[in-house]
C-alpha cells in the first residue's frame, strides 16, 4: 500500500483512539466527582471501572461492610464480570432509592462521553446496619438515642426498594445480603438486632422467591471473635472481609448462571 494511502488510515485510527480515551476520561472524571470524598477516591473499591462489553455487569450496594469486601469480590470475579459498587456508603434503607437515582442520573447521562449505556445483570444489595443503630444527635448512643429506622419502617422501606429495583432494572437478578452480626458493647447498636432485622427481610422476601439471598450473617457469625477488628466494633479485619468477598462472588456467579 502506498504511503499516501497509509497516512489517512493512520489518522483515522489515531482520531478513533483519541476519541475513545477522551470519552473514558470524561466518564472517569464524572465518577470521581460523584465519589467526591478524598478518602474514598483513594480506595481501590471506588476505582473507576472501564466497562468490558463482553462481560456481564454487577452492582454492589451496601455500607462500610460491603466497601471492605468489594476488592475481594472484584478479584474473585476478574474476567467474569464488570463489578461496580455504589459511589458512597449505602447508609440506611431510606436513602437507597435517592442514591441509586443520583448515580444513574450522573453516569447514564447521554451528554456524558463514555456514559453507562448498559443494563445491570445482577444487583447485590444490603441495608440494615445503619437502620438498627441508635443516634443521639450525630452520636451513636444505644442508651439514650433514637433508633434510625423502626422495624415497621424497615419493612416498608425494603418493599419500596424491591419495587424500585424491579422497575428500574427489570432484567437484573437481585441478591439480598443479610446484615452482619452486631457485637456486644457496640456504641450505637444492640447485639441481636441484626438477627431481628434479618427476620424482617426474610418476611419481605417470602413474597419474592425469585430474589436470591447471600447470607453473610450466617457466614460471619461463627467467626466473629476472629474477624471483628476489635471488641465492640461492627467492622471486620482483612480475613473477614476477604471471606465475605469470596462468598459474595460465589453467590453472584450462581446468579449469573441463572441469567444465562
Amino acid at each position: 500500500m502506498k504511503l499516501s494511502k497509509l497516512i489517512p488510515l493512520f489518522t483515522i485510527c489515531l482520531l478513533t483512539l483519541t476519541h475513545t480515551v477522551f470519552a473514558e476520561k470524561q466518564a472517569e472524571e464524572a465518577w470521581k466527582k460523584l465519589v467526591r470524598s478524598p478518602r474514598f477516591n483513594k480506595r481501590p473499591a471506588f476505582q473507576f471501572v472501564e466497562n468490558n462489553a463482553k462481560l456481564p455487569n454487577v452492582l454492589l450496594y451496601g455500607d462500610s461492610i460491603s466497601i471492605a469486601y468489594t476488592d475481594a469480590t472484584r478479584d474473585a470475579l476478574k474476567g467474569k464480570a464488570n463489578l461496580y459498587r455504589l459511589y458512597c456508603n449505602g447508609g440506611d434503607s431510606s436513602s437507597f432509592i435517592n442514591k441509586m437515582k443520583t448515580m444513574h442520573t450522573t453516569m447514564k447521562d447521554k451528554n456524558l462521553k463514555g456514559h453507562w449505556d448498559f443494563d445491570w445483570d445482577v444487583i447485590h444489595f444490603n441495608v440494615g446496619l445503619h437502620d438498627l443503630k441508635y443516634m443521639s444527635g450525630k452520636k451513636l448512643d444505644r442508651v439514650n438515642g433514637k433508633q434510625v429506622t423502626s422495624p415497621a419502617d424497615y419493612e416498608k422501606n425494603l418493599r419500596a426498594i424491591i419495587a424500585y429495583l424491579k422497575k428500574s432494572a427489570p432484567k437484573a437478578k437481585l441478591i439480598f445480603v443479610t446484615t452482619t452480626p452486631v457485637p456486644e458493647g457496640e456504641a450505637g447498636r444492640i447485639a441481636g438486632d441484626a438477627a431481628k432485622y434479618n427476620q424482617i427481610a426474610m418476611k419481605v422476601l417470602m413474597d419474592h422467591p425469585e430474589i436470591m439471598v447471600n447470607d453473610l450473617y450466617a457466614l460471619t457469625k461463627p467467626y466473629h471473635k476472629k474477624w471483628w477488628t476489635k471488641p465492640g466494633n461492627v467492622h471486620f479485619n482483612s480475613a473477614g472481609a476477604t471471606a465475605q468477598g469470596k462468598e459474595s462472588a460465589r453467590v453472584i456467579e450462581q446468579a449469573l448462571k441463572k441469567q444465562d
